[in-house]
């Protein structure tokens, strides 16, 4: 098996959609009438507006997340000296084979590779116990006096950050 993560071109927007839509329908982290998915599902702008990058296991696309920082239209959290990325899916049929670890470790190495950017932050659902588990075992720790409520909708998300 062979995972390799690089940045998206415009042919990876097809997968990169129904693997991200799946990967939050599937897993029951929001319902099909949540105005969120047409986010998760307008690629096109996410990667006009932030660096989308893609995993491929063995030569296909299987996952995705979107790369960004302080004071860009993608960010939800990265003060100054942060990349966040956001929106990290993988195809469900391939979870939990090392593919989002593979995405996450590359994104961290990147931001390693950066001047000035000291610290990689995200936000996560709290249902996402499987995605914690991986970022806690990356070295992230929760910054809950981070966390924060979406507008209009009911629930909290996570903070995790990496110190780099």
């Amino acid at each position: 098996m062979s995972i390799t993560v690089r940045r998206a071109t415009p042919a990876d927007y097809e997968d990169i959609r129904r693997i991200t839509r799946d990967a939050y329908l599937k897993a029951g982290f929001i319902e099909a009438d949540n105005p969120y998915v047409q986010e998760l599902e307008n690629v096109e702008h996410r990667d006009e507006h932030a660096e989308l990058w893609v995993a491929e296991k063995d030569g296909v696309v299987a996952g995705s997340a979107a790369v960004t920082f302080a004071g860009q239209p993608y960010t939800d959290v990265a003060v100054e000296g942060e990349l966040e990325f956001r929106m990290l899916a993988v195809d469900p049929a391939v979870q939990r084979g090392g593919v989002g670890r593979a995405l996450v470790s590359a994104i961290v190495e990147h931001a390693r590779s950066l001047d000035g950017i000291h610290a990689v932050s995200l936000t996560s659902m709290t249902s996402m116990l499987s995605a914690h588990s991986m970022y806690l075992s990356l070295g992230f720790k929760r910054v809950p006096e981070r966390d924060w409520t979406v507008p209009g909708e009911d629930y909290i998300l996570w903070v995790f950050r990496l110190e780099l």
